[in-house]
């Protein structure tokens, strides 16, 4: 169903008795929280472009009601070692539909990545929204 240059793509599943394999696109240049530590120089037009290629793919899930809720530089895989914002958005296992009631983790993702309305939901309370993915792209953006 999403289909973006920059989340990554699913092949094939397959699924036996005790597990279920995932054939995902190959990407060699590892996760984004590892590469930060050696971005002491890192251009504002790389940045610039990584957050762009992030809200792009960010407004593509939005635009098909798909909210990821776990937006972190664990989960922005790199396409390769030769440069720093070929990125694809990665492990969608607390992604959800934005109109779906009937969320499975009502408060979810990581801490230090969490959006204000999800730490303060309460049961009964008006659901949030995608825009929690916005919020921790922002905080990306801040720590880059």
């Amino acid at each position: 169903m999403v289909d973006h240059e920059n989340i990554v793509k699913l092949y094939e599943v397959y699924e036996t008795d005790s597990s279920v394999y995932l054939v995902l696109e190959l990407l060699e240049g590892g996760e984004l929280f590892h590469r930060i530590p050696f971005m002491n120089n890192y251009e504002d037009t790389d940045i610039k472009t990584l957050m762009k290629n992030l809200l792009s793919a960010l407004a593509h899930m939005h635009e098909l009601g798909i909210m990821h809720r776990d937006i972190k530089p664990d989960n922005i895989l790199l396409e390769s070692a030769k440069n720093d914002y070929d990125i694809r958005i990665a492990d969608f296992g607390l992604s959800t539909f934005v109109n779906d009631t009937e969320i499975l983790y009502k408060r979810c993702g990581t801490p230090g990545f969490i959006a204000p309305e999800i730490i303060a939901y309460k049961e009964g309370s008006k659901m949030y929204n995608e825009k929690c993915d916005i919020f921790s792209a922002g905080l990306i953006f801040y720590i880059l």
